[in-house]
């Protein structure tokens, strides 16, 4: 079963060399370059993201567990505490509770690389192959053993600003979770359902490897579960994965950096100049058929 399941050197650096994945890399540099952050705004901003993140993340989830319609203030009162919602359903609530619980659970791997924290997360959200499943954990198992020799004794890999490092980095996460998705193809990974504690592995394993978070809505993640699914082997799945996610984790570190950098005065004397421009548009488009009398004396305003 591991045998099935490793991950191919050769499929990891294709996946890096591919043009997308370069420029998702470049986005993530941008957004790494601004560590570490001193800047007391800027933190705020950090922290707001983050915050922000689970919410948008756990919406995902919730919204594939249930196939309900799980809007962002659901998402927000239950990450803030609420353990009911006056007039909705709590089958939404139940799977929003369990979404946070398993994306904490899982943001201890991160820190100390401890497996069996997958299979407990999968657990929380409910009936999912990945908990205790022998070729998801050949595949858990490959990911450590390539990390391993990378990692510090805290277990993190070291950050990088070269961008075929971080586009290398990026690789390792795809091709991990193209193997987890085809380990668990036997236990109805097409079901999106089935497939969830697979968003938050990704990104706990990004952040040990020094990656940032990626985010996706459940239109996409179920775009990319079809995609995959219908590639023709493991190399050409991770292939499609890599076309599919690399995009969106360009966007979503793009929007990063911006949340980061955004300066709430700067964006206030941004807004007063904006709408000072659009009034004298819209003065000078209210007289533009006034005509210019060449006899008039010029007034000084």
């Amino acid at each position: 079963m591991a045998a099935e399941f490793h991950l191919d050197a050769a499929v990891i650096d294709r996946v890096a060399a591919m043009p997308a994945v370069h420029e998702a890399a470049r986005a993530a540099t941008g957004l790494i370059a601004l560590w570490p952050l001193t800047d007391a705004t800027q933190m705020d901003n950090d922290a707001k993201y983050a915050e922000n993140l689970q919410v948008r993340i756990t919406r995902t989830m919730a919204a594939m567990k249930t196939g309900a319609d799980v809007t962002m203030p659901d998402a927000e009162y239950v990450y803030e505490g609420a353990d009911w919602i006056p007039g909705r359903p709590q089958t939404i609530v139940d799977a929003l509770l369990a979404a946070n619980d398993a994306y904490d659970t899982m943001a201890d791997y991160s820190e100390t690389g401890d497996v069996t924290l997958v299979a407990q997360a999968a657990g929380i959200l409910g009936d999912i192959g990945l908990a205790g499943d022998g070729g998801v954990n050949a595949v858990l198992e490959a990911v450590e053993a390539l990390i391993a020799p990378k990692a510090t004794d805290e277990g993190h890999v070291p950050p990088s600003g070269e961008e075929d490092e971080v586009a290398h980095r990026f690789a390792i996460v795809i091709v991990a979770c193209d193997a987890l998705f085809r380990a668990l193809a036997g236990e109805g990974a097409a079901e999106a359902a089935h497939a969830l504690p697979v968003i938050l592995y990704a990104n706990e394993l990004g952040e040990r490897l020094a990656i940032p978070r990626v985010c996706m809505d459940t239109d996409e993640f179920r775009g990319l579960l079809d995609a995959v699914s219908e590639a023709e082997d493991a190399e050409a799945a991770a292939m499609v994965l890599a076309e599919t996610v690399a995009p969106l984790a360009a966007a979503e570190w793009t929007k990063h950096r911006e949340d980061v950098l955004w300066d709430p005065e700067e964006a206030k004397k941004r807004a007063k100049e904006e709408d000072e421009r659009k009034s004298k548009e819209a003065l000078a488009a209210k007289f533009a058929h006034v005509k210019d009398d060449p006899t008039k004396e010029t007034v000084e305003l």
